[in-house]
């Protein structure tokens, strides 16, 4: 199946007016992989149209990101959507999402101030921009988001619930590659060294994982021994953060804390920044 493609507001205005049923959206940008291609077959399982966009938004990228060589590979992208099943690609340029430059936009607050936040200052803000217009442009009944921004999950839940936009927010699992590394479109810019430093982020969640079951703090001592072991390799792992926090809020969690939490961590090697995380569940203690 051939998907419709559109690259104007008017002309996705005009193929929404004809969608019945469930409608289902994937917003992305581009690059795509098997990370992607895993949202798609979600969105596709539940919804009578699936929409996919494809638009790099320039709002999340700070000055001295990679926004210029952030990868463009539109027909390999719409050759994925089209084995995938989405019915509709939406491409827009830049003109058509920002017409002018944008002088309202939405604010992240507190939440958008720290972990990812205070790594990449304005890129939450950036990001739930696009995400809001987005999300008024297509009109879905339910959109879907990758567990790996886990971050992004859980502040465009926020913003959703806090402006009343009247969507569904549903996850779709991380993918990883054989090796463990989680999929990112950032993974190709990666030599064969750098990616064998990077490997150190999904081994540091493994580790925190496995030592879930004697509490928070050993959880991050796990994590944080085989980070120390990547920052002294060659070439070294810049780590930006490593935390245990709420999943809700992204606020640390206490040493007596019991229920959900997310491990997560980041860091750049070489130029390329890269993130990734894992839940967990710490039981009540009996």
């Amino acid at each position: 199946m051939t998907p419709i493609i559109v690259r104007t507001r008017e002309e996705l205005a005009e193929v929404r007016s004809e969608v019945k049923g469930t409608l289902a959206f994937v917003p992305t940008m581009g690059a795509l992989h098997e990370g992607h291609r895993s949202l798609i077959r979600q969105a596709r399982q539940g919804a009578d149209t699936v929409v996919v966009s494809i638009f790099v938004n320039p709002l999340q990228f700070g000055p001295d990101e990679d926004l210029d060589r952030y990868p463009r590979t539109l027909p390999a992208d719409l050759e994925m959507c089209a084995a995938e099943g989405a019915d509709i690609v939406f491409t827009p340029p830049r003109s058509e999402i920002y017409p002018d430059e944008p002088r309202v936009t939405v604010d992240s607050g507190p939440m958008g101030e720290i972990v990812e936040g205070a790594a990449r200052p304005g890129h939450f803000d950036g990001m739930l921009t696009v995400v809001l217009k987005l999300l008024n442009l297509v009109r879905p009944d339910v959109a879907i988001f990758g567990e790996k921004d886990a971050q992004q999950l859980a502040m465009i839940r926020r913003m959703v619930a806090d402006l009343n936009v009247p969507v569904e927010i549903a996850a779709a699992p991380t993918v990883r590659e054989p090796d463990g590394l989680a999929l990112s479109s950032r993974n190709r810019y990666l030599t064969d060294r750098e990616r064998g430093t990077a490997l150190a982020l999904s081994r540091a969640l493994a580790a925190g994982a496995h030592a879930a079951g004697a509490g928070p703090e050993a959880v991050l001592a796990a994590a944080n021994a085989v980070l120390d072991e990547a920052t002294a390799a060659d070439p070294p792992l810049h780590l930006d953060y490593l935390v245990l926090v709420d999943p809700a809020t992204f606020t640390p969690i206490t040493p007596s804390h019991a229920g959900r939490a997310v491990l997560a961590v980041a860091g750049r090697v070489g130029a390329t920044h890269l993130i990734d995380n894992v839940p967990l569940h710490f039981p009540e203690e009996s």
